[in-house]
């Protein structure tokens, strides 16, 4: 079989097709021909040495997969060879045959596609986790989405408006606010490029409060980092949530009393810790968004697929902040 593999720590550019043996399932295990892999942020850290998850070298990033499973390794029932799972990998998706465990597949409904299917667990289930538990969003409420536009930050809104909060969208250009809009979003703002200096802190800090209102944002969900989460911060409501995804703008450092200030809560989100630590938990979510799918006021926006040999490409274009929404590349 062909994977794009890792052979070294580096950038998109390093990573190279290779030809491996077919893997067999072991116990427990399901062997599932890929056709579809969504490329999410860690895919960007994992194959420089900056990931949590540091698998040994070689090893295919990927993190999530969709497709149909080949064969079934012993000990499992209610999976057979034809079957349309999705299932999220941590990595090793990047190839066309992938082993996985038969207590992580999900299935994938017959009228969604493989790339659908592929682009909905990471995003979807991050930001429901993240909304609901972490961030205890409400109907009625005010939700702020930093990068509104990437595939988190359209799962938040979303999902926001799901449950009835309301929700102010803040991403990078009109282009980006336009798919957050696109995606149900109250308001949209369009934030400028860091670094700042003091006053381009301040005047971003107001950008937010202008257009959270004077009581502030009750849940900030921060996908991005840097400059942004203090200027964010700022336009938090009394005892509101402030939620920590990621870090793609750098790891901000934050003055306290802010904290103080404003009696809020700053709220780290690691769905993978959490779907592995709670499964029933993480399973019910995901009954919710398959619900939420079907009366579609959820959908992955998938904005460009690319085949496997053009995998680096889709991890470079998530790297520079380019994408929309998701990019999927398509295998076999």
């Amino acid at each position: 079989m062909r994977a794009l593999l890792s052979n070294e720590p580096g950038g998109p550019e390093t990573l190279r097709i290779e030809e491996l043996p077919d893997p067999s399932p072991g116990r427990g295990e399901l062997l599932v021909r890929v056709r579809a892999c969504s490329i999410n942020y860690p895919d960007v850290l994992i194959i420089e040495d900056k990931y949590q998850l540091k698998p040994p070298r070689p090893f295919a990033p990927g993190s999530e997969i969709s497709g149909e499973i080949e064969a079934v390794g012993e000990g499992i029932q209610g999976w057979s060879a034809g079957d349309r799972v999705i299932a999220a990998t941590g990595f090793g998706g990047l190839v066309e045959k992938v082993i996985i465990s038969a207590n992580s597949a999900i299935p994938l409904p017959p009228e969604r596609s493989f790339e659908e299917g592929s682009a909905l667990l990471l995003t979807y289930a991050t930001s429901i986790h993240a909304l609901l538990d972490r961030g205890k969003l409400r109907g009625g409420q005010t939700l702020l989405v930093l990068g509104a536009a990437g595939g988190v930050g359209i799962a938040a809104v979303e999902i926001g408006k799901a449950v009835g909060a309301r929700v102010i969208a803040a991403a990078s250009s009109e282009e980006k606010a336009a798919a957050a809009r696109e995606a149900g979003a109250d308001v949209t703002i369009v934030y400028p490029s860091g670094p700042f200096d003091k006053d381009g802190l301040k005047a971003l800090s107001q950008l937010f409060k202008d257009a959270v209102g004077p009581v502030g944002a009750d849940v900030i969900y921060d996908p991005v980092g840097g400059d942004y989460t203090e200027a964010a911060l700022r336009s938090i409501a009394w005892e509101g949530r402030f939620l920590v995804v990621g870090f793609p703008a750098g790891i901000a450092r934050l003055p306290l009393n802010l904290t103080l200030l404003k009696s809020c809560d700053v709220c780290g989100v690691f769905w993978g810790a959490f779907s592995a630590r709670d499964p029933k938990a993480n399973a019910a979510h995901v009954e919710q968004l398959f619900r939420w799918w079907a009366e579609e006021k959820i959908a992955p926006r998938i904005s460009q697929t690319y085949p496997l040999e053009r995998a680096g490409e889709a991890i470079a274009a998530l790297r520079d902040r380019k994408a929309i929404g998701k990019l999927v590349v398509t295998v076999g």
